[in-house]
């Protein structure tokens, strides 16, 4: 039994070292080659993470720390450069732009007797984003946020508050703009 958990922990860094050190810095399409650093990097997150849907796509430089707690859902990508706290669901088909944080821990600060840097962290919140969700360029996802299925969050986004299915939101912090099917009025 404990040699089985040692074996476990060990093939878990052990991969986490080959990511951070090599495989995460293989390119992105179109570069030639993308298709081995796509291979690789999903290879090393079946390894890592806590559960690891088919043929999900993790694009260069993406960050997710030891990946304690991460789900991601068949088809998924990982943006590049993406940076992913622990604790996140993310559900099949979603898509993501380059440069997207998603937080699940944050800091205190409303002490004024100490300085910030000496109140430590607040307890984690938990992020979910379901099925079929596209997550614009350098879009930012708050703690405890729950992001509906088939939404879609605009390049640039402050999400701070969950996101309804199909909505469609942008702004900071980001807002309804309408929903997915809805008609643009002319």
């Amino acid at each position: 039994m404990k040699l089985n958990r040692f074996y476990k922990k060990f093939k878990r860094v052990f991969f986490l070292i080959l990511y951070y050190s090599f495989f995460r810095k293989f390119p992105t399409q179109p570069v030639p080659g993308y298709r081995i650093g796509y291979l690789l990097r999903r290879f090393a997150l079946r390894h890592i993470i806590e559960n690891c849907g088919q043929n999900i796509v993790v694009k260069q430089d993406c960050y997710f720390g030891k990946g304690e707690r991460l789900q991601v859902g068949d088809r998924s990508q990982l943006g590049h450069n993406a940076r992913i706290d622990q604790q996140v669901t993310i559900g099949a088909d979603v898509v993501m732009g380059p440069d997207v944080v998603i937080m699940t821990n944050h800091h205190a600060f409303d002490d004024l007797s100490k300085p910030v840097n000496q109140q430590g962290k607040l307890p984690v919140k938990p992020v979910v984003i379901g099925n079929d969700v596209w997550i614009g360029t350098r879009s930012i996802i708050m703690p405890g946020v729950q992001v509906g299925d088939q939404a879609v969050i605009g390049a640039g986004a402050v999400v701070t508050k969950d996101v309804p299915t199909r909505a469609i939101v942008g702004g900071n912090p980001a807002r309804i703009i309408r929903y997915r099917g809805e008609q643009l009025s002319k």
